[in-house]
C-alpha cells in the first residue's frame, strides 16, 4: 500500500473523531485494580455465557451432554474467548509502537497519539483478563489459525491502515461475540462485568479503526482498494468459523468430548448448525453491515 499520501490519511470527520476518542480516553483510564469488583471473585456455579448461546447448542452432540457436562463446556468455551482476547492484546502494542518507530513524523500527532493510548489500555486489558483466567482457574487457549502469525510476523511488515484495519476485524469479531453472549442477568456478575468495562475501552478503538479504513477507501487508488479487500476478505473468512466453534475444547474437557479434534466434518456440521448460522447473522451485524458497505462483502 505505497500509493497514498501521507502515510494514514484522515478525512475531517474522522480527524475530529480521533480527537474526541483521546479525550475520552485521558478523561476515563481503565485501572486495572478498579475495574471489576475483584473481591467478588468467579463464581464457577453460574454460567459465564447464556446456555443458547452454546457452540454446540441446538445440535445432536448437545443434547447427549449431561448438565455438568453443559456447564462444563459453556466455561471452556469463555476461557477460548479470553484467551483470544489475550492473545490479540498482548500483540497489538509491539505491532502499534512499531509503526510509530518505523513511521515517526510521517502521521498525524492525533493518530500518533491514539496508537500511544490504544496500545497502553491493550496492556492493562491484557493483565485483566490474565487476572481473571487465574481466579476462574481456566486454561489458556492457543491462538486461533493463523492468527499470532499474522499479528507478530506478517502486519508489522505491511502498511500501517492494513495493520489497523486487520486488528479492527479481530477486536471487532472478538467483541461482538463476547457482548452478545455474557450481558444476561443469569451470567456470573464478574463475567459481565469485566466483558462491559472492557466493552467501554473496545468501542473506542473500532470507532478509530473503523474511520481509518473508511478514510483509505475514500482515497485509495482501485488497485490498493482491491488488495485491502481481496485481504479484510480472507481474514474473515478465518475468523467466523473460529469465533462458531473450536476444536481445542476437546484437549481441555474432564470427559471425553463427542467431537475429536481432528474430525473435520463433525466441525463443519456444527460450525454450519442452524443454531450457529442464525446466532452469526445477528452476533454480527455490525460488522457485516460495515463490510458490505465498503463493498469487501
Amino acid at each position: 500500500m505505497t500509493s497514498l499520501p501521507p502515510l494514514i490519511w484522515l478525512n475531517q470527520r474522522a480527524d475530529e473523531g480521533i480527537q474526541s476518542l483521546i479525550s475520552k480516553s485521558h478523561a476515563a483510564p481503565m485501572d486495572l485494580n478498579d475495574v471489576v469488583r475483584w473481591e467478588m471473585g468467579v463464581d464457577r456455579n453460574q454460567v459465564p455465557k447464556m446456555i443458547e448461546h452454546s457452540w454446540l447448542f441446538g445440535t445432536p452432540y448437545f443434547d447427549a451432554l449431561d448438565a455438568a457436562q453443559k456447564h462444563e463446556v459453556l466455561w471452556l468455551e469463555n476461557a477460548r474467548d479470553v484467551s483470544m482476547f489475550i492473545t490479540l492484546e498482548q500483540t497489538l502494542p509491539p505491532l502499534y509502537v512499531g509503526y510509530l518507530n518505523t513511521y515517526a513524523g510521517k502521521m498525524s500527532p492525533a493518530v500518533y497519539e491514539y496508537l500511544m493510548i490504544f496500545s497502553k489500555e491493550e496492556i492493562v486489558h491484557t493483565l485483566m483478563f490474565q487476572r481473571y483466567m487465574k481466579m476462574a482457574n481456566l486454561p489458556l487457549f492457543a491462538p486461533a489459525d493463523g492468527l499470532y502469525e499474522l499479528l507478530t510476523q506478517q502486519l508489522p511488515k505491511m502498511h500501517p491502515v492494513a495493520g489497523i484495519i486487520c486488528t479492527l476485524l479481530i477486536e471487532w469479531v472478538a467483541e461482538l461475540s463476547a457482548m452478545y453472549v455474557s450481558q444476561a442477568s443469569s451470567v456470573d456478575p464478574l463475567t459481565r462485568e469485566m466483558f462491559r468495562a472492557h466493552h467501554v475501552d473496545e468501542a473506542r478503538h473500532i470507532a478509530f479503526a473503523r474511520w481509518v479504513g473508511e478514510s483509505f477507501f475514500e482515497k485509495a487508488s482501485e488497485e490498493d482498494a482491491a488488495k485491502m479487500r481481496a485481504l479484510m476478505r480472507g481474514l474473515m473468512a478465518r475468523l467466523i468459523p473460529q469465533f462458531t466453534y473450536n476444536p481445542e475444547i476437546a484437549a481441555h474437557t474432564s470427559f471425553i468430548f463427542p467431537i475429536a479434534s481432528d474430525d473435520e466434518e463433525a466441525i463443519e456440521q456444527v460450525r454450519n448448525s442452524p443454531a450457529n448460522l442464525a446466532k452469526n447473522e445477528a452476533c454480527f451485524a455490525p460488522i457485516y453491515n460495515w463490510l458490505h458497505k465498503l463493498e469487501v462483502m
